[in-house]
């Protein structure tokens, strides 16, 4: 049941206020100045407005491409990316069923070398398509995956394929090197907001999903969504004015609750709000994968989006949590759903002042990397963990950044920690695996509020694997990402830690 409890009179006021505006009107319009006076990062960043629409008119070309790729024996398809190239095909993989007849989905978005190693090895190599994904074409991450496998298919471009903006060195790259496909995207869509462009589509059809009817579903969103449909009955800005004016309340921490078999789809939710919102000292804390808890663990900065049918809904309702129903039930409702938190994301930013199609934080870990690449650093030290969790006050989360391999018994581990240390301290937690948390909520842990207390744990690989074409291994990469992000962190005042992985361990759960 959606209830609001607390914040109802003022999500009332914040509707009344986007009437005023007419803040939908103007977003359809792309106005900038619903935003920022500069039209810089806005202007050019409202295309996925129409990608409903305009990809359903191209479904055929994008089916036909799928068909002719089962016809030649591609058994399964590696996709690599990072954040908004790979969470909506993580979306897709996680939550469709296997189609008869259609390759396997898998995403490949770390650069820890048993995850790297693995991906290569789903099947024969010669049955496995790549599919390399980046809107910039530069990516760090998925540049270096490109060239391990294209060293281990033997340079063959029929056994590739870009998805990209048009213009990139990856696009020219992806050409010269005989790419079986090049998928140009409109580049006036920003990553976390491509999951209905080809970032998100072309591996939805391969991997055999009903993409015509996925789209036909957010379409039905964009009309509901649209211009001239009032904020209070308009699904994407009344959501939108939930989330703004909850975090204007002090409520932040946005808890998502979703059925299980759709719970993929908070990870997407969970870059396109916090790297929307989480800069300049402000945001929205998203909480993914928090099992739910008792009431009383829960402080009054949260606020809950939770599957309609399950008793926890009314559980927080009862105690007194502002809750909004998450109605989808089938997978194929995620692409309306998308379409309403892209529309909801971009009020929420008009409601606290921000402009949510930028994201001023993310380079700085990215550069520091490459310097911590460059200069091969000592390691970071090691911390004791009991007095970082003492810096610990309500109102706070508590961020576990671990650089694991992402299918590691670890994540499972560190996960019962997360739970405990929740249970301990009465704060919002969340568990990111780097690199990928970097394209994620790393704008959100520089940019955002200061009330993140983050403790980074880094496991050593195994056995670690050359990148071929540099001086450097997949492991040093890893390395320097994890010392590049705890250095950005601690130079913008972030309590922010290194501690031993067998110390987190050994917490009680």
């Amino acid at each position: 049941m959606t209830e609001l409890g607390p914040i109802a009179d003022e999500v009332a006021a914040t509707l009344s206020r986007l009437e005023e505006r007419e803040a939908v009107r103007r977003v359809w319009e792309r106005d900038h100045t619903l935003w920022q006076d500069d039209p810089v990062e806005v202007a050019d960043r409202l295309g996925w407005l129409d990608t409903p629409r305009e990809m359903r008119h191209g479904f055929d070309r994008l089916a036909a491409f799928a068909t002719q790729v089962c016809e030649d024996g591609i058994t399964d398809v590696v996709l690599s990316g990072m954040g908004g190239s790979s969470l909506f095909p993580e979306v897709v993989a996680r939550t469709f069923p296997a189609v008869d007849g259609y390759p396997r989905l898998h995403v490949l978005d770390s650069t820890d070398p048993a995850a790297v190693r693995r991906a290569g090895e789903v099947a024969p190599i010669e049955q496995i398509l790549f599919v390399v994904s980046s809107k910039s074409g530069t990516t760090t991450e998925t540049r270096s995956h490109l060239a391990y496998f294209w060293e281990a298919t033997g340079q063959r471009g029929d056994q590739f394929v870009a998805i990209t903006d048009p213009g990139t060195e990856l696009a020219d790259l992806a050409r010269d090197q005989g790419f079986r496909r090049v998928f140009e995207n409109r580049p006036d869509i920003g990553g976390r907001f491509s999951a209905l462009s080809y970032f998100g589509l072309v591996p939805a059809a391969l991997a055999g999903v009903d993409v015509e009817e996925l789209l036909d579903r957010a379409i039905e969103a964009s009309d509901a969504c649209g211009p001239h449909v009032p904020a209070s009955e308009n699904p994407g800005a009344w959501l939108g004015a939930v989330l703004g004016t909850a975090a204007r309340a002090g409520r932040d921490k946005l808890t998502l609750l979703l059925p299980e078999d759709l719970s993929a789809f908070a990870d997407w939710v969970e870059q396109l709000i916090a790297e929307s919102t989480g800069k300049y000292d402000t945001g929205i804390v998203p909480v993914v994968g928090e099992p739910f808890g008792r009431p009383e663990v829960y402080g009054d900065d949260r606020m809950f989006v939770a599957d309609a049918a399950a008793a926890a809904s009314e559980e927080l309702a009862a105690a007194n949590q502002p809750v909004v129903d998450f109605n989808a039930t089938q997978p194929l409702d995620l692409g309306a759903e998308a379409f309403r938190w892209e529309l909801a994301t971009s009020l929420a930013g008009t409601v606290l002042g921000i402009n949510p199609f930028d994201q001023p934080d993310v380079d700085a870990a990215k550069r520091a990397a490459a310097e911590a690449l460059d200069s091969e650093p000592a390691e970071r030290p090691e911390e004791p963990l009991e007095p970082l969790l003492e810096e610990v006050r309500p109102g706070d989360y508590l961020a576990i950044l671990a650089y694991v391999d992402p299918a590691s018994p670890l994540v499972d581990q560190l996960q019962k920690v997360r739970v405990a240390l929740r249970d301990r301290l009465r704060v919002a937690t969340s568990l990111g695996i780097g690199p990928r948390y970097l394209h994620s909520t790393g704008q959100l842990h520089k940019g955002g509020p200061s009330s993140g207390v983050f403790v980074q744990v880094v496991a050593e690989p195994d056995d670690d694997i050359p990148v071929p074409g540099e001086s450097y291994t997949f492991g040093t990469l890893l390395r320097a990402q994890a010392a590049g992000d705890l250095d950005v962190l601690n130079k913008r005042g972030r309590r922010a830690r290194r501690v031993a992985l067998d110390e987190l361990l050994d917490v009680d759960t």
